[in-house]
């Protein structure tokens, strides 16, 4: 089953379910703003796709925080920075069969269709 998590109110998670539902697409929305993100799945995020790439440097969040929490970041002071604040997890992170994929951008689509479409 294909989950995909980010935050409702993101105009690229919307826009990512909304191409879902076109297509039939069966899947789970996870908002992890209103129901959490385990640190084993967090781990798992981590894992598959690096702290460098999940953490969201474009957004309100990322602007609104300290140059102090902003500077020096390794792993383990971006994740914590990440799990405090959700918002700063890029969005939509796609799952599944236990593979993970991010973002979802106009020109990676046709992989991302491909990638869906693969052991279903």
């Amino acid at each position: 089953m294909l989950t995909i998590y980010g935050i409702a109110n993101c105009d690229t998670v919307r826009a990512a379910r909304a191409w879902l539902k076109e297509r039939n697409i069966a899947h789970r929305f996870h908002d992890y703003r209103k129901e959490g993100l385990s640190a084993e799945k967090f781990d798992a995020f981590m894992t598959a796709l690096g702290w460098e790439v999940l953490l969201n440097k474009r957004g309100t969040t990322w602007r609104q925080l300290d140059d102090e929490d902003k500077s020096g970041l390794d792993p383990a002071r971006a994740a914590a920075l990440m799990l405090a604040h959700v918002a700063l997890i890029k969005r939509p992170v796609w799952e599944k069969d236990g593979d993970y994929r991010l973002g979802f951008a106009a020109k990676d689509r046709d992989a991302l269709a491909g990638w869906l479409n693969t052991a279903e």
